[in-house]
């Protein structure tokens, strides 16, 4: 794991963008495509904003999986991920390849049918964030660190639930989904790199539990310290309960 670490969200969401860039830019010169898979969520939109933007992406290359999404919400709602993904990344890049979850009808059918594609070739980069209760993706804790499909479906819970609210996509818990598809924790891990992009105050207890507590199901997204490949981008807030010793040797820190 590497950690960059950036004054601002916005200089972190562009700065993400243009390594994002350089990877996709790397696999379709390679070998004619780039697989994805997107994270959705406010902390990722200054993020998407800047990859979108970037002119030297050929987005008809690209195929783009979903990483979750609610059961049960439909998406004309305006916390439904497809939503988001169609018009912050879809329609702004034109990318044709892409695999939404429709979680709203047959959600066994849609984890069967998208998990079969996922599974078809490596994925070769996974764009994630890091929630308040340090879920990765819908994982909440404790997470299933064993399952090898590629999709789940989970139960969310309070707190998760709570952040939902927290940022502005619901007006109350009784609105927010119970149950969620969400990529599983194994298959985040199988991507060939992973972009860990982590904006804000609210998500410092989680980041400085990911870093520095013990690697395990209480806190998810802890299990990226396992992979090899994995940058993760804070700004000066997310960053701010992590220890100064933390920051230095994981800056430092080279790939494997």
């Amino acid at each position: 794991m590497i950690l960059r670490v950036f004054d601002n969200k916005l200089t972190l969401g562009k700065t993400a963008a243009r390594y994002a860039g350089a990877i996709m830019r790397r696999a379709i010169q390679k070998r004619g495509r780039a697989r994805i898979v997107v994270a959705t969520g406010t902390s990722q939109q200054d993020f998407l904003e800047a990859l979108t933007k970037a002119g030297d992406i050929n987005w008809g290359q690209v195929e783009m999986f979903h990483l979750d999404e609610y059961i049960g919400l439909p998406e004309t709602h305006p916390a439904s991920f497809r939503k988001y993904l169609r018009e912050r990344l879809i329609q702004k890049t034109g990318i044709a390849r892409y695999h939404l979850l429709k979680g709203d009808s047959e959600p066994m059918e849609v984890i069967q049918r998208v998990g079969k594609e996922l599974r078809s070739a490596p994925i070769d980069v996974a764009f994630v964030g890091i929630g308040e209760n340090g879920h990765l993706a819908f994982n909440d804790p404790p997470a299933d660190f064993e399952e090898d499909e590629p999709y789940l479906i989970v139960e969310l819970d309070e707190a998760c639930r709570l952040q939902q609210i927290g940022e502005g996509w619901f007006t109350n818990i009784s609105e927010v989904p119970r149950r969620a598809i969400s990529m599983s924790i194994r298959q985040i891990l199988k991507a060939k790199e992973i972009i860990c992009v982590v904006p804000e105050g609210r998500k410092a207890k989680a980041v400085k539990l990911c870093l520095e507590g013990e690697i395990g199901p209480k806190v998810p997204a802890s299990i990226l310290r396992t992979h090899p490949a994995t940058t993760i981008f804070l700004d000066r807030e997310s960053a701010s309960l992590i220890s100064a010793g933390t920051i230095r040797g994981l800056a430092r820190k080279k790939r494997c």
